[in-house]
C-alpha cells in the first residue's frame, strides 16, 4: 500500500449481538452462540449460529439479508447527517456466486448493492460496489478503497460483507460434502450468518489518542481450495502473507498476534499447519490467535470485516497482546488474503 488507512468505527449483527459491542464482548467472553435446529426440507437437524429475530424479518433470504447488512452499515456509519453518507463510497461482498445462495432467487446479484442502499434510507457515492468473492475479497478490497479517497473524491469507505449459511441450500450442499460439524465429524463447520463493516479514513481522527492503521495487504488465489479434490499446500495464503509486509510497515518480527477467519474444518487447519510455519520464522513461545467461528460460526462473506473489526477493537480498548497484528482470511473459492494492521498512539 502507498500509504496505510485507518479503522474509524464499525458496525455488525451477527448470532452473538445485534451490534458491533455485544459482539465482541460475546466472542472476548468465549461464549457461544450455537444451537441445534432443525431444517425440515434440508432433511437434518445441525447445530448452527443463527441470529434470533421476528420470522417477519426472515420472510425471504434476500429480504433477511438486506435487513442485515443495513442495520451494520448504519452502525458503522455512526452519524444521522445524510451529507456524511454521500460521501462515503460502500464496498459490500454479499455471498458469492457459485452457491447459487437464495437470497438471489428474492434479489438478483445486480440489484443487490441498491437494495442494501435502499434499505437504509441513505445515498451513498456513485463509486459504491457489490464484489463477489467472499471473505478474503473483502479485505481485498482496501487498496481500491484508498484509490476511491485518493482519485474519486470519496471522504470515506464501508468495508464488509453479509451472508448466512444457515440456509437449505447451503445445508445441503455442506451436508453432502461431509464439511457440517456433527457427532461424526467433530472437525467441521458450524454455519453462521452476519452483516458486519469497518469504517475506513485516509488520515486519523484527530481526537482519537489511540488508532488503528492497516499497513499492508496481500491477495493471492488458491488452486487447491475447499471445493477441489485436494488439500491445500498453503501457498496462496503464504503469498498474501508475504505480500503484506513488502512495504515499509512492520514486519514478521512484529507480529504480536493474528485473527483468522478458520472455521474449524479439517481443510483449514490442514492449510495452516503447512503455511503458517514457512511464515513465521522468528521464535516465539506461542502465537496469540483469535477465531470469532467459535463464537458466530463461519459467517462467510461477513468474516472479512469481522477479522478487522475485532483487531481495531482489540487495540483501541488495550486488551491486545501487542501492538501489531495479521488478519488472516480465506474464501471457499480459494482467495486468500492479509492485512497488516498495528497500534498507534497519538499525543
Amino acid at each position: 500500500m502507498k500509504k496505510p488507512l485507518y479503522v474509524a468505527g464499525f458496525g455488525a449483527v451477527t448470532a452473538a449481538g445485534l451490534n458491533a459491542p455485544q459482539t465482541i464482548a460475546a466472542i472476548r467472553a468465549s461464549l457461544s452462540a450455537f444451537e441445534d435446529v432443525g431444517f425440515p426440507e434440508a432433511g437434518l437437524s445441525q447445530v448452527v449460529a443463527r441470529i434470533p429475530a421476528h420470522w417477519r424479518l426472515r420472510r425471504t433470504q434476500g429480504e433477511w439479508l438486506v435487513s442485515m447488512a443495513a442495520r451494520a452499515i448504519k452502525e458503522a456509519l455512526g452519524a444521522d447527517n445524510p451529507g456524511v453518507a454521500a460521501a462515503t463510497a460502500l464496498l459490500i461482498t454479499p455471498p458469492e456466486s457459485f452457491r447459487n445462495h437464495p437470497a438471489f432467487a428474492d434479489i438478483s446479484p445486480h440489484d443487490f448493492l441498491a437494495a442494501v442502499i435502499g434499505a437504509t434510507g441513505l445515498r451513498f457515492h456513485s463509486a459504491s460496489r457489490a464484489i463477489d468473492g467472499g471473505a478474503a475479497a473483502s479485505v481485498g478490497l482496501i487498496e481500491r478503497a484508498l484509490a476511491l479517497m485518493e482519485e474519486e473524491g470519496a471522504a470515506q469507505v464501508l468495508l464488509g460483507g453479509v451472508d448466512s449459511l444457515v440456509n437449505d441450500t447451503d445445508l445441503s450442499r455442506l451436508g453432502q460434502a461431509g464439511r457440517l460439524k456433527g457427532d461424526e465429524n467433530p472437525q467441521g463447520l458450524v454455519p453462521g450468518e452476519a452483516a458486519a463493516f469497518v469504517r475506513l479514513t485516509h488520515e486519523p481522527s484527530r481526537d482519537a489518542a489511540v488508532v488503528t492503521a492497516i499497513h499492508g495487504v496481500g491477495v493471492a488465489q488458491e488452486t487447491d481450495s475447499v471445493l477441489s479434490d485436494r488439500y491445500s499446500q498453503g501457498r496462496a495464503m503464504l503469498g498474501a502473507l508475504r505480500d503484506a509486509v513488502s512495504g515499509s510497515g512492520p514486519s514478521e518480527p512484529d507480529i504480536d498476534f493474528v485473527v483468522s477467519n478458520g472455521n474449524g474444518e479439517r481443510y483449514n487447519g490442514w492449510e495452516m499447519m503447512i503455511a503458517r510455519p514457512r511464515f513465521y520464522r522468528t521464535r516465539r513461545e506461542m502465537l496469540p490467535t483469535a477465531y470469532p467461528a467459535m463464537t458466530i460460526g463461519d459467517v462467510g462473506a461477513a468474516g472479512g470485516a469481522v477479522a478487522l473489526m475485532l483487531a481495531a477493537d482489540s487495540f483501541l480498548k488495550g486488551y491486545a497482546p501487542g501492538p501489531t497484528a495479521f488478519c488472516e482470511l480465506a474464501s471457499e473459492n480459494g482467495l486468500r488474503a492479509a492485512a497488516l494492521m498495528a497500534r498507534m498512539t497519538r499525543r
